[in-house]
């Protein structure tokens, strides 16, 4: 926004971290009409929907290198958010630097410790010492305010676009199929079919506390034919004995098959809640 421009709150997607962040990135690719607005953490970005401040939340769940983010399973079941919508972005990495300089002159690349060892050979090959930052588009933000020439940042494409850098190295991560899924929540619960590759259903559910109770649950899902693309397990309530599963399916609860799997899973758990009803991202594949 320029200085004076007030923010539109209904055309407005929050995100945690700095501008130029990998969040902020899948912000842009998947509604680049709206404006996006960085929160400092989780429970920030949740909560300026809560507010009204923001009409949605990007929020990533896991990567496909290093899986589950940490804490974000816990955050959603309170939240009173729905899931409305899915993204996954490519971590594509480059090292950016001050314009105006040449590669032989990086002697350190700083960022996240996550992007650091994602670019351990390219910054073997080059003799370039890694040095450890807050997160990535601060990485990028401190390289271009210090004005240190032989200090580059291994960020987004749109972090050096944001504060100025020269990339001078493009996708130089390890691995070629790196790729983190967020989901996407409002207000309000959207159950509407919509898209053309099909809805996933989202949920957590605390089993009863009877024999094989988990494994009669998921018998209903085998069952009626559905597909089940996610299960996870976490404590809650900093109790060993407390377990609380989320999961992904494919499907809308009013088909058929899916709504005589939730009614089974429904006589085994204590607590069930949806989460969200939303169009299946083609990515998936």
């Amino acid at each position: 926004m320029t200085p004076g421009q007030t923010q539109d709150t209904t055309n407005t997607i929050a995100f945690q971290g700095e501008l130029g962040a990998y969040s902020h990135q899948a912000c842009r690719d998947t509604y680049p009409e709206m404006q996006a607005m960085p929160c400092r953490t989780f429970e920030d970005a949740i909560e300026a929907v809560r507010n009204g401040a923001a009409r949605l939340a990007m929020l990533p769940v896991e990567n496909s290198t290093f899986g589950r983010v940490a804490d974000i399973h816990h955050l959603l079941p309170g939240s009173g958010l729905h899931i409305i919508d899915e993204a996954f972005v490519r971590v594509h990495i480059s090292l950016l630097a001050l314009p105006g300089t040449p590669l032989t002159d990086i002697r350190q690349a700083m960022s996240h410790t996550m992007l650091l060892g994602q670019c351990r050979a390219f910054l073997e090959k080059h003799g370039i010492a890694r040095v450890t930052g807050a997160d990535t588009a601060g990485s990028a933000r401190q390289v271009a305010e210090d004005g240190e020439r032989t200090t580059a940042a291994l960020a987004s494409p749109l972090a050096g676009e944001i504060y100025g850098l020269q990339p001078l190295a493009n996708e130089i991560e390890d691995e070629g199929n790196n790729t983190t899924r967020f989901i996407v929540m409002a207000r309000e619960p959207d159950f509407t079919r919509r898209g053309d590759d099909g809805m996933i259903t989202s949920f957590v559910f605390q089993v009863r506390n009877i024999p094989a109770a988990l494994y009669k649950a998921m018998g209903g899902f085998a069952t009626n034919g559905v597909n089940m693309t996610k299960l996870e397990s976490y404590m809650v309530g900093g109790s060993f004995s407390a377990t609380q599963f989320y999961a992904d399916i494919d499907g809308h609860p009013d088909d058929p098959n899916v709504a005589l799997a939730l009614e089974e899973l429904r006589y085994f758990t204590s607590q069930l809640k949806i989460l969200g009803v939303y169009p299946r991202d083609p990515n998936r594949d």
